[in-house]
């Protein structure tokens, strides 16, 4: 049996390493009833921590698979036996994130797995926030439930940033809360408009408007300020102290949704 398959999945998160993180940190699930019973199910979360990979599974009925990057699955000796395991053991599947192609694999990836009627967890921020705050969403979130028309659960996380903050390895006991909210209706659209504009000049602005919605979700749920740029371009060129900009800029409110077409 791979040792990727349900079997290594169910014993991590109820034999294993799920009962351990529940007694330890005692994280609370809430709006559970909001994720289907069955059916494909697009999972969209803010990213804070490596650990958020961790509990929001671990507080999700149903199991999730996430896109990582395949070199956690590629590695050599105990330490690579090691990385392949947990992170085939909590739902990650590898993705090649190298190459001009390697969004169009990921999405791919992505759609197989909701056509194959599982959850799939992804965080539109595309990389974790370096400060706490709520960055631009990138729009492959918004092409897949496009194209897949699967509900989509939007994902509050906190505390996570506490229990693992970027670059420490060893985690601290703190409350973490997983919210999981009303799924998001973009029927109006994914039915009709899609195909008219997919591979249009349109495409984009129609990704957009269904990006900032998810955003803007987000940032209502969690609370986090929000900022308009990616999180990837902030990393690279890190942005002034938040009172800097709210004196430069007078504005850091949530995205508002994009006109609709």
């Amino acid at each position: 049996m791979s040792i990727g398959g349900p079997v290594l999945y169910g014993l991590l998160k109820r034999g294993l390493l799920g009962p351990a993180l529940h007694v330890v940190f005692r994280p609370q699930g809430e709006g559970v009833e909001n994720i289907p019973e069955s059916g494909p199910v697009l999972l969209v979360a803010n990213h804070q921590s490596f650990s958020d990979s961790i509990f929001m599974p671990l507080l999700t009925p149903r199991p999730v698979k996430f896109l990582a990057k395949a070199e956690y699955f590629t590695g050599h000796g105990v330490k690579g036996w090691f990385s392949k395991g947990f992170f085939a053991g909590v739902g990650s599947v590898p993705i090649d994130r190298g190459g001009a192609k390697a969004a169009d694999a990921a999405i791919k990836t992505a759609l197989r797995l909701l056509d194959q009627d599982q959850i799939v967890g992804l965080y539109p921020e595309g990389t974790r926030s370096p400060d706490g705050r709520l960055y631009k969403g990138r729009t492959g979130a918004a092409r897949i439930a496009l194209t897949a028309r699967c509900p989509v659960v939007p994902c509050a996380i906190s505390g996570t940033e506490k229990v693992q903050p970027t670059g420490k390895l060893v985690p601290k006991v703190y409350p973490v809360t997983v919210t999981f909210g009303a799924p998001l209706d973009f029927s109006r659209y994914a039915v009709g408009l899609w195909a008219e504009v997919h591979g249009t000049e349109h495409e984009h602005t129609v990704l957009r408007a269904v990006t900032d919605e998810i955003m803007q979700t987000l940032a209502e749920m969690t609370g986090s300020e929000y900022v308009d740029r990616y999180a990837s371009d902030v990393k690279k060129a890190p942005l002034a102290p938040p009172e800097a900009q709210a004196a430069a800029a007078g504005n850091a409110g949530a995205p508002e949704p994009s006109s609709r077409i």
